[in-house]
């Protein structure tokens, strides 16, 4: 990879503000409107409505595992980087609320523009080398190491945590959550072509 290709700090930094930013959005939006998303803030969702603690510190704290992996299989680097976008990410999902008020919003409406801001914000992510920590880290780890495929892992995971949702989530929430989760992949599958973006 040539170095004029190679990101600065400063870059670095404002692409991990804004992305978590805008995933942080999508996490307010969700929870307004009763809903969830996969990965580990799915597992969060189902964590935070089952016991009403904190989201914010909920995610940090069920994210701490999974540094390993990072360290293992993706290097000092990125796990730095996503330990960074996952302690935005939690900060932010509680002070948001602070700062913006949402009286009334469309559980689809909400399932829509919360999957396309996340799906923004971890494109963002992704592009620096970063990362919202998590499944997505133990998905690369075991690619990696078991030549399982990352995005049948992570497909396998959401699916578990969808299921589990139904004991806490009604069964219309669990479907308008599905439409976010399709959002956030149809933003990565039609913006994150490696071969076209040459960033580092």
């Amino acid at each position: 990879m040539s170095q004029d290709h190679r990101h600065s700090l400063l870059e670095d930094a404002q692409a991990l503000a804004t992305g978590t930013l805008l995933f942080a959005f999508a996490i307010v939006l969700f929870r307004e409107a009763g809903l969830l998303t996969g990965g580990t803030a799915g597992i969060t969702f189902l964590a935070h409505y089952l016991s009403g603690v904190p989201f914010g510190l909920l995610y940090f704290l069920i994210n701490i595992p999974f540094y390993v992996f990072g360290l293992l299989a993706l290097g000092r680097a990125f796990t730095a980087k996503t330990f960074c976008a996952v302690a935005l990410l939690s900060a932010y999902s509680e002070l948001l609320p602070r700062w913006i008020a949402i009286e009334r919003i469309d559980p689809v409406f909400a399932g829509v523009l919360g999957g396309l801001l996340a799906g923004a914000g971890l494109l963002m992510l992704i592009r620096h080398q970063a990362s919202v920590g998590g499944l997505g880290v133990l998905a690369i780890y075991l690619q990696k190491k078991r030549g399982w495929r990352a995005g049948t892992v992570q497909m396998l995971a959401d699916g578990f945590i969808v299921c589990g949702a139904l004991y806490a989530v009604e069964l219309e929430k669990v479907a308008l959550s599905v439409i976010g989760a399709v959002m956030l992949n149809l933003v990565l599958t039609i913006n994150h072509r490696p071969g076209r973006y040459f960033g580092q």
